[in-house]
C-alpha cells in the first residue's frame, strides 16, 4: 500500500503546494508573464495615445480589453476564455470595429473641405478671411525647418517666439538673437523661400495668440518679414455665428458641417468640418438621377461581369479537368502543372502584362495575331469589356481546374462502374452522376468566386482603370465603361483627384456589402436544395 501525501501544515506550505499544482513559477508561467507584460505595455501605450487624442470610445474599450485579458490569463476559473479571448479581441478590432466605423462614416460628410473638426474650421475661416492691418508694422521673421515641418519665428519684446498655422506664437528655446533678429536655433534649420517650399510657406498664417481676432502673421515673398493680417469676419462663440465685418451678413451653423446664411447659401471661401448628416449620402445615391442612372448601368455590368467570369472560368476549368482526369492521358502531372501556371503569378502583374499585350499601337496581340491591325481593345467600350472577361478567364480557370479535378477524383469509382454496367452512355453518366455530385462540392466555391469577382478591383484598375471614360477628360467621377461598383467607389472617393468624398463612397460600399450578402444567402439556400436532392 502506497503512502498518502502529507497535508501541508502551514499557510506558507499550503501556498507552495497550490503553486506546484498550478504549475508554480515554472518556465511556462515565466513565459506567460513576459508575454502579458508585453501585451500590457502595448495596451497602456494605446490607452495613453487615445487619452492624448481625446478618443473617449477607444480609451474606454482599450481599458476594458486590458482588464479582461489580464483577468482571463491570471484567473484559474477562466481557462476556456484563454482560448476564446484572442479570437474575440481580433474579431472586435478587425471586424466589428471596422464595420461600425464604416457605417458611421457613411452617415457623415467626411470628404473634401470636410476633413477636420469644427474648431479647426473656425480657425481656418478666420485665417482665410483677412486683410492687412493698417496700423501694424511688419515683423522681422525667419522660417525654420525641422524635418518636413516649417515654422515662422520672430522676436517679440526681446524674446524669441515661433508658431505654425495650428500653433499660435509661443516661446522658442535655444534661439540666438543678434541685433533683434534670430540668427540660429538649436535643432532647427533657417531656410529661405524658393520654388520648392514657397507654396508651403504661403499657407503659414500664424496666430499672434489663442484669440484669432488679434490677427495672424503671414510671410511676405522675400521671407524676411511678415505682415499682420486681421480677420474680416467676427466669430461669436456664444451664438456660434460668423459676421462679415464688411457686409454685415451673419452666417450660422447649417447643421451639415458648413456655415450658411439665412437663405442657406454657403459662406464664401469657407471650409467645412466633419459632421453627421444622417442618411443624406444614401438619399443622394437613390434620389439623384445624375448618380442613380449611371450606378444602375454600373450595377448591371458588375453582375454580368461577375456571372460571366464565374461561368467561363468554371466551364473551361471543368473541361480541362475532365480531359486530364482521363486515365488515357499520359503525363498528367506535367500537364496539370502547366495548367496552373497562370495561377502562380500575381494577378495585378498579369493584368499589367495583358494591358501591354492589348495595346493598340505596339501590343503583340494586334501585331502577331491580327497581322498589325490597330484594334483598340482597351479604348472601345465593348472591346474593353470583352478584354476584361478574357483576361479574367486566363487568371481564373486554373483555380476552377484544381477545384474540379479534386471533386472529380472524390466521386466513387464504384458509382461510375455501376452506371456503365447498367448501360448508361458517357453523356448520361456525366449529366446524371458526375455533374450533380460536382455541383454539390463546388457550389460554395462558385458563390465565393462570384463574390470575389463582384469586387475584383485589381483587375479593373490595373487593366483599364475603369475606362474608357466618357467626356473629355479623366478627372471626372462619371463611371467608365468597365467600372464595376467597387471601382466606382474608388472613383467617388476621389483620392487621385484630390477631391475625396469618403462619406458617399462608404455609403455605396455598404450597399455593395448588403447586395453581395443577399446574393450569397440566396445562393447558399439553393445549394442546400442540391444537397437534399442528392
Amino acid at each position: 500500500m502506497s503512502e498518502l501525501p502529507l497535508k501541508p501544515r502551514t499557510q506558507k506550505s499550503r501556498k507552495a503546494a497550490t503553486m506546484a499544482v498550478a504549475g508554480g513559477w515554472g518556465p511556462g508561467f515565466i513565459v506567460k508573464l513576459i508575454l502579458m507584460a508585453l501585451i500590457d505595455a502595448i495596451g497602456i501605450f494605446g490607452v495613453i495615445q487615445a487619452w492624448r487624442a481625446g478618443s473617449t470610445t477607444i480609451l474606454v474599450v482599450a481599458i476594458i480589453l486590458l482588464l479582461v485579458v489580464n483577468y482571463v490569463y491570471f484567473a484559474r476559473r477562466a481557462i476556456p476564455g484563454k482560448y476564446l479571448v484572442p479570437g474575440m479581441v481580433f474579431l472586435l478590432i478587425f471586424q466589428v470595429y471596422v464595420m461600425l466605423y464604416t457605417a458611421y462614416v457613411s452617415i457623415t460628410n467626411y470628404g473634401d473641405q470636410h476633413m477636420g473638426s469644427k474648431d479647426a474650421a473656425i480657425t481656418a475661416i478666420q485665417s482665410q478671411h483677412t486683410a492687412v492691418a493698417p496700423d501694424k508694422d511688419p515683423y522681422a521673421i525667419v522660417v525654420l525647418q525641422k524635418g518636413t515641418d516649417y515654422y515662422l519665428a520672430t522676436v517679440v519684446d526681446g524674446e524669441a517666439e515661433y508658431g505654425t498655422s495650428d500653433q499660435p506664437l509661443e516661446a522658442l528655446d535655444g534661439a540666438t538673437i543678434t541685433d533683434g533678429k534670430i540668427t540660429a536655433v538649436d535643432g532647427y534649420d533657417i531656410v529661405k523661400p524658393d520654388r520648392d517650399n514657397w507654396d508651403t510657406l504661403q499657407t503659414l498664417a500664424v496666430p499672434l495668440s489663442d484669440d484669432a481676432s488679434q490677427g495672424f502673421l503671414m510671410t511676405e515673398r522675400n521671407g524676411t518679414q511678415a505682415k499682420v493680417y486681421l480677420p474680416t469676419v467676427r466669430y461669436d462663440k456664444a451664438a456660434d455665428t460668423f459676421t462679415d465685418t464688411e457686409t454685415g451678413l451673419v452666417y450660422h451653423d447649417g447643421g451639415k458641417g458648413q456655415f450658411v446664411d439665412d437663405a442657406g447659401k454657403k459662406m464664401p471661401g469657407s471650409v467645412g468640418w466633419r459632421a453627421v448628416i444622417g442618411f443624406a449620402n444614401y438619399k443622394t445615391i437613390f434620389a439623384d438621377t445624375k448618380m442613380m442612372v449611371p450606378l444602375l448601368k454600373v450595377l448591371v455590368w458588375t453582375i454580368c461581369f461577375a456571372f460571366l467570369s464565374v461561368a467561363t472560368t468554371f466551364f473551361l476549368g471543368l473541361i480541362l479537368a475532365l480531359v486530364f482526369n482521363s486515365p488515357r492521358i499520359k503525363g498528367q502531372k506535367i500537364y496539370r502543372t502547366l495548367m496552373i501556371l497562370p495561377y502562380a503569378f500575381p494577378g495585378f502583374m498579369t493584368a499589367l502584362l495583358w494591358k501591354a499585350m492589348l495595346n493598340r499601337d505596339y501590343g503583340v496581340i494586334n501585331k502577331w495575331i491580327f497581322f498589325g491591325a490597330e484594334i483598340d481593345w482597351l479604348g472601345n467600350p465593348w472591346l474593353a469589356r470583352l478584354s476584361i472577361i478574357l483576361v479574367n478567364l486566363w487568371l481564373g480557370y486554373p483555380y476552377m481546374f484544381l477545384v474540379c479535378t479534386g471533386s472529380l477524383q472524390s466521386i466513387p469509382s464504384e458509382m461510375m462502374e455501376s452506371a456503365r454496367v447498367d448501360g448508361a452512355p458517357p453523356l448520361r453518366q456525366f449529366r446524371s452522376i458526375t455533374l450533380p455530385l460536382l455541383f454539390i462540392a463546388v457550389a460554395p466555391l462558385l458563390i465565393s468566386s462570384f463574390a470575389f469577382n463582384f469586387n475584383n478591383f485589381n483587375l479593373i484598375f490595373m487593366l483599364t482603370g475603369g475606362g474608357p471614360l466618357p467626356g473629355t477628360g479623366s478627372d471626372t467621377k462619371i463611371p467608365g465603361a468597365t467600372d464595376i461598383l467597387i471601382s466606382e467607389v474608388y472613383r467617388l472617393a476621389g483620392v487621385d483627384l484630390g477631391t475625396p468624398d469618403y462619406g458617399l463612397a462608404t455609403a455605396l460600399s455598404i450597399l455593395i456589402f448588403v447586395l453581395v450578402g443577399a446574393i450569397a444567402a440566396f445562393s447558399f439556400r439553393q445549394t442546400r436544395k442540391l444537397e437534399e436532392m442528392a
